[in-house]
């Protein structure tokens, strides 16, 4: 190799990253002596969350090379860190200790129908309700037995006759046979086959 070839005067080594110089409107690196630019953030560490360092690439390597969060922590402080994490560190309390849940609580109770002594219904709001409920007759079958009734215009009050008589009006009524062959009609068909299905898997029919 000759060193003295005019091609080596051609050759130009640009700065490195690391010694890349600062913008003016660029933060300076926290490491103490450093010039360069604080590009990446590192936090500060336990008691000062949501506060971090700006280091250049190389101080931020070494930073995070032996950042431990708890540092300084016993055994004891460490099991209290691992019990409130479970919660996500907010406050919790024990049923019943909650001062102001336990006045809310209070203010909502009624005694026979009528609005708690602390508190004041205008309206009549409460009461109204609680009539209207205690009107309402509980009914004798399940949401999902309800709802199939209702696919086949019955309310609860039907028995075991009424349901086939109500399903083989609507088969008949619906059943593209009925219909000279059309079957624009057939995904109403299939709910009240399914909705009979239903009544007779609860034991309704």
């Amino acid at each position: 190799m000759n060193i003295n070839s005019r091609l080596f005067d051609s050759i130009r080594i640009g700065a490195s990253e690391a010694e890349a110089p600062l913008e003016s409107d660029a933060p300076r690196c926290d490491h103490p002596g450093c010039a360069r630019a604080g590009e990446f953030r590192a936090p500060k560490g336990r008691g000062r969350e949501g506060q971090f360092f700006l280091f250049c690439m190389e101080h931020v390597k070494a930073y995070n090379a032996t950042y431990n969060y708890f540092a300084g922590m016993d055994d004891e402080a460490l099991a209290a860190y691992q019990k409130q994490e479970e919660i996500g560190h907010r406050p919790t309390w024990k049923l019943g200790v909650n001062s102001k849940a336990a006045r809310m609580s209070q203010r909502g109770r009624k005694a026979n129908g009528e609005s708690g002594a602390d508190m004041h219904d205008a309206f009549n709001l409460f009461g109204a309700r609680n009539k209207q409920q205690a009107a309402q007759p509980e009914s004798r079958v399940g949401i999902v037995a309800r709802k199939a009734l209702d696919t086949l215009g019955l309310d609860d009050t039907a028995d075991s006759a009424a349901i086939k008589a109500r399903y083989k009006e609507l088969v008949k009524r619906f059943h593209p046979d009925a219909n000279g062959g059309d079957r624009s009609r057939e995904g109403t068909l299939q709910e009240i086959l399914k909705a009979y299905q239903q009544l007779k898997s609860v034991g309704m029919v």
